[in-house]
């Protein structure tokens, strides 16, 4: 990996994790398109740490609140009392499905799905996923009056995104809206139910990061990939929470169904 694949690497999961593109997909396609090398598994486990950092960085004022509304809603015994408390346990929820689909099926979703072309496809369908999302904007519910009901179906959408060219934002955001959650309030509540599985994922990356015998020889250019992948992340997830207060997803809707499109003409004349 060069320094340029490097900083390609960490805008596409920085920016990928976040705007509803799926970061899966555009790791499988860039590389293809481009004819650039496959990044390696240290890379990739260093990404997602930084989009961790992002993440967690933003949302810090938010997740503390929801730490501490669980750990006093035990100790009172009154578990349910504050919003944040309920958020942290709707979260907690929602994780589930994406836990139990990953522990039985991530090793045959890997190797019946994860080709750039089966890819292009599912880019496609994430593209009309986010359009049936805008269909369905009906509700202005705000995050503080979901329900057990919400977190669970919003969490069955969480654990499509596995497969790769599904977005885990663009899924989660578009089962919101079909709750009846505000568009600022979907995106909102995709991205905290995206901290357990951003930090899992980063975590399993993180141990094998860890065993592999060349991470001394990469040190630099990891570091290259972090920084970007944490910056850039950073600036998607003000960005994205800003447009959805008034702006539609048609836009990133017709960015995903053009990708995999152009995608797989191109692979057809190759």
């Amino acid at each position: 990996m060069t320094i340029i694949e490097a900083i390609i690497l960490g805008i596409i999961q920085g920016a990928t994790e976040f705007l509803p593109i799926s970061s899966s997909g555009h790791l499988l396609l860039v590389p293809s398109l481009f004819n650039l090398s496959e990044p390696n598994l240290n890379a990739i486990a260093i990404a997602h740490q930084g989009t961790l950092l992002a993440i967690l960085v933003y949302f810090r004022h938010d997740l503390w609140a929801i730490l501490k509304g669980v750990v006093i809603g035990l100790r009172n015994r009154q578990p349910m009392a504050t919003v944040e408390a309920r958020t942290g346990w709707y979260i907690a929820a929602g994780t589930i499905p994406a836990i139990i689909v990953g522990f039985f099926f991530a090793d045959a979703i890997d190797e019946l799905l994860a080709k750039p072309t089966t890819a292009a496809f599912m880019l496609i369908v994430t593209g009309l996923i986010l359009i049936l999302g805008e269909r369905l904007l009906t509700g202005s519910m705000a995050q503080e009056q979901m329900k057990w009901s919400d977190a669970l179906l919003i969490g069955l959408a969480q654990a499509l995104a596995l497969i790769p060219g599904i977005s885990r934002s663009g899924v989660t955001i578009t089962a919101g809206l079909s709750r009846g959650l505000s568009r600022p309030a979907a995106a909102r509540y995709s991205f905290l139910l995206g901290v357990p599985a951003i930090a899992g994922a980063g975590f399993i990356a993180f141990i094998d990061l860890a065993q592999s015998p060349t991470v001394t020889q990469e040190v630099h250019l990891l570091a290259i990939t972090f920084i970007t992948a944490a910056v850039v992340g950073y600036l998607c997830i003000l960005f994205l929470l800003n447009w959805v207060r008034a702006r539609s997803l048609y836009i990133f809707a017709a960015y995903c169904i053009s990708f995999g499109v152009i995608f797989l003409i191109i692979s057809w004349i190759r």
